[in-house]
């Protein structure tokens, strides 16, 4: 049966601004909710840090901080790379030691300018042919290239990356262990072309556009 009820022209009113604006502000939190749970994880995190790797993914970050590793807790990450990959410096710092062992094979232990912090990239292939000790190296440099040396699998080449935060006596082999992994995804899940502003006109905490919509949103005000 055909219902045959007639309901009359639909008549469409145009939304008012403030509709308009409602529906943007309801968008624009969404966004907020999306950016805030995919790095939860990192908020926490007191330290920002470029990626050692190029085009790293968060699905090339695992954590396995706190898993045993020959008997002791690995206080790493392992990303798996193919050899050669070059690997860069996470920060802006010094390269304060570069050392060969049994375990790490060839290995940086790169110091942040303020030497709070020490980065530790190991199982490399070589080094970078400018890096020596005492050298000055910049975010993003290439010091070296994934390998597998030391005691990483050869059918496995990888970059065994950890971050100690130093003690007064600013040792390069102590300090207290600090799991990479959020920091990592920090770095990684940080949109490039997407601005977040934090506490400036967002009633929820972060305010987040793309670089069109602000482009489109001020030049029209």
């Amino acid at each position: 049966m055909v219902c045959s009820i007639h309901m009359g022209p639909r008549i469409r009113k145009p939304l008012s601004s403030a509709v308009i604006f409602s529906k943007g502000l309801i968008a624009g939190m969404c966004i907020c909710v999306v950016v805030s749970s995919l790095s939860k994880a990192a908020e926490n995190s007191p330290l920002k840090i470029g990626a050692p790797l190029d085009s790293l993914r968060t699905t090339e970050l695992h954590d396995s901080f706190n898993e045993i590793r020959n008997g002791h807790r690995h206080e790493a990450i392992d990303i798996m790379r193919p050899r050669g990959t070059p690997v860069r410096a996470v920060t802006d710092g010094v390269i304060r030691k570069v050392f060969i062992s049994r375990q790490g094979g060839l290995t940086i232990y790169e110091f942040d300018r303020e030497s709070a912090y020490c980065f530790y990239y190991a199982h490399l292939d070589r080094y970078a042919d400018q890096i020596h000790e005492g050298g000055t190296v910049a975010r993003g440099d290439v010091i070296g290239y994934v390998g597998t040396t030391g005691d990483a699998a050869p059918d496995a080449p990888q970059l065994h990356f950890a971050i100690f935060k130093l003690g007064p006596d600013k040792k390069w082999w102590k300090g207290e262990a600090i799991n990479p992994y959020p920091i990592l995804l920090r770095a990684v899940t940080t949109p490039q072309s997407v601005w977040v502003f934090q506490d400036r006109g967002c009633p929820y905490g972060f305010n987040t556009f793309s670089r069109a919509t602000n482009e489109a949103r001020f030049s029209a005000s």
